[in-house]
């Protein structure tokens, strides 16, 4: 499986890869570099999401793509929560194979769209379709869900901000060593 490097220069997105810092959850870095990949569909699938944003005057953000297995197991060290962080050992890791994004919208300066809640909290107000968050906080979420949805992504019920491919099983999940020995 080839991985595709997403680049601000090549895709048009900002980048704030979460877990190549310690602002994240878990506290501590976990990427060794802030870079962003994902499989040659999610990519293609992420212009045409970039194309639809385009449309409304709106960008993207993006805070994690793909993730090396030895990453998916710390997260799930760190907050082994089934409602929000895949267990590795039950094989349903998106991220770890390229074929899952999570992101948010900016407006025309730059801002994020308020969602309602910061990416990766855990809480149910985080889930689709919450109503304890403002009619303006449902609205960005409605359209991110549009935009994503219309591209071709299928959407996890938890998390707002994770958009992932249909049927991501059929690509190879990777640990580290595995996309740095020439699988990128």
């Amino acid at each position: 499986m080839t991985l595709i490097e997403i680049t601000k220069d090549k895709f048009d997105v900002e980048l704030e890869i979460a877990y190549a810092t310690a602002n994240n959850f878990t506290g501590k870095a976990l990427y060794k570099k802030p870079k962003c990949f994902l499989n040659e569909t999610a990519a293609e699938l992420l212009r045409e999401s970039i194309r639809l944003a385009d449309q409304l005057d709106l960008r993207i953000k993006i805070f994690d793509a793909f993730r090396p297995l030895e990453v998916q197991q710390a997260l799930w060290d760190d907050t082994p929560d089934p409602e929000f962080i895949s267990n590795p050992e039950d094989g349903a890791v998106p991220h770890c194979r390229g074929a899952a994004v999570d992101l948010n919208l900016l407006d025309s300066d730059g801002n994020e769209l308020d969602m309602g809640t910061r990416f990766d909290e855990f809480d149910i107000k985080s889930h689709h379709g919450n109503t304890d968050i403002s009619p303006e906080q449902q609205r960005n979420r409605h359209i991110l869900m549009g935009i994503m949805t219309t591209a071709g992504w299928d959407f996890y019920r938890n998390e707002w901000w994770h958009y992932q491919l249909f049927e991501p099983r059929k690509y190879a999940a990777l640990t580290d060593k595995e996309a740095e020995s020439g699988m990128l």
